[in-house]
């Protein structure tokens, strides 16, 4: 699992208010991307792969559910966007989805292959990837703290980098 923290993309400031139109806020709000690794390359729909994709999605909204709420027990506005809708699990949804690949290609730089849907290309795990996002007004110190907490309460401190 990788996890890294960042200023918003364009795409996510130009159409903050499509996306997450309760987020009227000063200040500015940073993306966490989770990406993991998954057992097959993600590029057919196989009853094999699209049970993977659930599985992988299930595992990140456990740890982003977590993550989120510990962060608004704080006094942080924080949502994780649903990767298979595009839209906010906490807040009321926009008129736009979020596209999280679009995002991860601009914060990250990592190549896409646009197939049925467009497909990440993770320069060590091929299209063995699967992106997660996070959105969240804390501060990036304390998302990496209360990240690595969640991390641990989900038994993953060894499979995460932050």
């Amino acid at each position: 699992m990788q996890i890294s923290i960042h200023a918003p993309s364009q795409y996510i400031c130009d159409n903050c208010e499509q996306i997450l139109p309760d987020w009227k806020q000063e200040g500015l709000f940073w993306v966490v991307i989770v990406l993991q690794r998954s057992q097959y390359h993600l590029v057919a729909s196989t009853k094999e792969i699209e049970s993977e994709k659930q599985r992988l999605r299930e595992k990140f909204m456990r740890f982003g559910i977590d993550l989120a709420f510990d962060l608004r027990d704080r006094g942080y506005l924080t949502d994780l966007i649903d990767p298979r809708t595009g839209y906010p699990l906490l807040s009321r949804p926009g008129a736009m989805p979020h596209n999280d690949t679009a995002v991860v290609k601009a914060l990250l730089g990592y190549p896409i292959i646009k197939n049925k849907c467009c497909m990440l290309v993770h320069p060590i795990w091929g299209t063995a990837v699967y992106p997660s996002i996070l959105i969240s007004a804390a501060p990036p110190t304390l998302i990496e703290f209360v990240t690595k907490e969640i991390a641990y309460k989900h038994g993953w401190e060894k499979q995460i980098e932050v």
